[in-house]
């Protein structure tokens, strides 16, 4: 199995067809036109390797690439409590700090595809910004040329690879934000994914910051 058909088929087993109001088929013709692209970064990442495919386990604490729906065909607030911890049942949680419609204030500061469905590209969670002014780190990996992640794609990143939101190894979603000083970011609470937020001023040695090499 491609990592597109694996990334594919959690998705479906999760139950993101339903929260987006498509059966199982009408959802695999929607994300079908990803394929080539997914496949050509899964080839390139295996060639960088030496071998192997991008379906076997990530190298560390990098992905080539997120199959990531955006929030107005998946609500953030239905995505999260399909998150888990690697070995855990727990379901994810949207933290009791977000007031009721701050989620929706945190919108892209980052250009994405007008798709529904796009690929985030040669993801990392980032962890050597763990301890680093989050405003500092994102300052950092846009000198690199890279873009800090957004909600959705935090959120996906979990879905997808949830062993890689690990202890003292959590990441911020700079990507977005509402205009103040707050980062979401995602750490483990009581044994399960939580999306939370930071001030941009404050570091935290268990927070990095994740980031991407592009999206398609």
């Amino acid at each position: 199995m491609t990592a597109f058909d694996r990334q594919l088929q959690r998705l479906v087993d999760l139950g993101h067809p339903a929260l987006a109001g498509l059966s199982t088929e009408e959802f695999t013709a929607l994300l079908a036109p990803l394929r080539p692209a997914a496949e050509q970064a899964e080839a390139a990442a295996a060639a960088a390797a030496g071998g192997g495919t991008a379906a076997d386990p990530p190298a560390e604490d990098r992905v080539p690439f997120l199959l990531v729906l955006r929030r107005s065909l998946v609500p953030v607030e239905q995505a999260v409590p399909l998150t888990t911890l690697a070995g855990r049942t727990r379901p994810g949680i949207v933290d009791r700090l977000y007031a009721p419609g701050d989620l929706e204030r945190f919108v892209p500061t980052v250009g994405l595809p007008g798709a529904a469905a796009y690929l985030l590209l040669d993801v990392e969670r980032g962890e050597e910004f763990c301890g680093a002014v989050p405003r500092d780190a994102m300052a950092v990996v846009a000198g690199r040329g890279r873009t800090p992640l957004t909600i959705e794609e935090g959120v996906a990143l979990v879905t997808q690879h949830p062993e890689l939101l690990a202890t003292n190894k959590c990441f911020s979603l700079g990507g977005s934000r509402c205009g103040d000083k707050r980062v979401p970011a995602l750490w483990i609470s009581k044994g399960a994914p939580k999306l939370g937020w930071c001030w941009e001023g404050n570091p935290h040695t268990w927070l990095g910051m994740a980031s991407a090499g592009g999206r398609a």
